[in-house]
């Protein structure tokens, strides 16, 4: 559907939508809320679970004053338990007439088919599961730092140089304090209907013992009424002695089609595998249809089957109705 491309309008992840409502000439405002109900049955001793209310709700602030602009998205999301507010992105971008700018503050990955937040994906669920493999615009890839892009008429170039600190916010210390990630996005469009995004990030744990490196390729091509999409991820990880951690090198793939049967109907079908450690796959099928109840307020009804070679957490079968205001 048509606002589920937004995430194909996006560069480089800094800005969450491509509509606002205009406050002046300086300030627009957009968001959303996203709200689902989901039943899931597993094979194993965990049984079935449900689960139904709000998941997401943000408001994103976009400032433009001359060639400096700026946004901060403000959210909250009942994930953790908490529902607490917190400032997902704030940064500021200050661009050049040759193509160059320069983005500080706090932003997320460049990476990754699904780095949109809920109102710029084709499915509820994300390809894969809970597990590092999922980048973008999520609370694990989010960073602190600065990025200098170049942008060109049929490609673009992005580098983050950054230290995003630890999951609750703080910063890093011990052996990681002196350590700095990085990542490089590359994007390409100089073929009609066709998008490329390429890159790879090194980032280090919180005690600086473990160093994670992730190479990331994906594509969507627009055929008539359907968008194509596939997408492959490897991260390798190095524990260097960490309690806990293997080195491994772990492979995702996924493949998406999404077809637009109306102006108003859609259906999205997604296959998705993953590495969750050695000997341990999972493979998911997933079904959505999404509907535009209104130009602001889209239905997506999901069916997912996972089957994992864990027999501790076991296959599982979820249905999922999310609903999604976007202004």
């Amino acid at each position: 559907m048509k606002n589920k491309i937004m995430a194909m309008l996006v560069a480089f992840g800094l800005v969450g939508s491509v509509s606002a409502v205009e406050v002046n000439e300086n300030l627009s405002i957009n968001g959303f809320i996203d709200g689902s109900i989901t039943k899931t049955d597993n094979i194993a001793t965990t049984g079935d679970s449900a689960d139904w209310g709000l998941d997401e709700i943000e408001v994103d602030f976009l400032f433009n004053v001359g060639s400096v602009s700026g946004a901060v998205h403000v959210n909250t999301t009942d994930a953790s338990g908490t529902g607490g507010l917190d400032i997902e992105q704030a940064h500021f971008t200050y661009t050049m007439d040759n193509g160059l700018s320069l983005t500080f503050g706090r932003y997320a990955s460049a990476l990754g088919l699904e780095r949109e937040d809920p109102a710029g994906l084709y499915t509820y669920s994300r390809a894969y599961g809970g597990s590092d493999f999922n980048l973008g615009d999520v609370d694990s890839a989010q960073r602190e730092g600065l990025t200098v892009s170049y942008a060109a008429e049929a490609w673009s170039v992005g580098v983050s140089i950054d230290n995003p600190g630890t999951a609750n916010g703080s910063i890093r210390n011990g052996a990681a304090k002196d350590d700095l990630d990085f990542e490089v996005a590359l994007s390409f469009t100089g073929v009609e209907n066709l998008n490329v995004g390429a890159g790879h990030r090194t980032s280090n744990s919180a005690t600086g013992t473990r160093e994670i490196d992730v190479t990331n390729i994906h594509a969507t091509y627009q055929v008539g009424k359907a968008l194509l999409g596939a997408e492959w991820t490897r991260a390798d990880t190095s524990a260097n002695g960490e309690v806990g951690v293997t080195n491994g090198d772990l492979d995702a793939t996924m493949y998406l089609v999404d077809y637009d049967v109306s102006d108003k109907l859609g259906v999205a079908v997604r296959y998705s595998t993953y590495e969750n450690g050695a000997n341990n796959d999972v493979d998911t099928i997933t079904v959505a249809p999404n509907y535009a109840i209104t130009e602001s307020l889209g239905a997506i009804l999901e069916y997912s089957d996972v089957s994992r070679d864990d027999a501790l957490v076991g296959d599982s079968d979820t249905i999922a109705l999310e609903l999604t205001y976007t202004f």
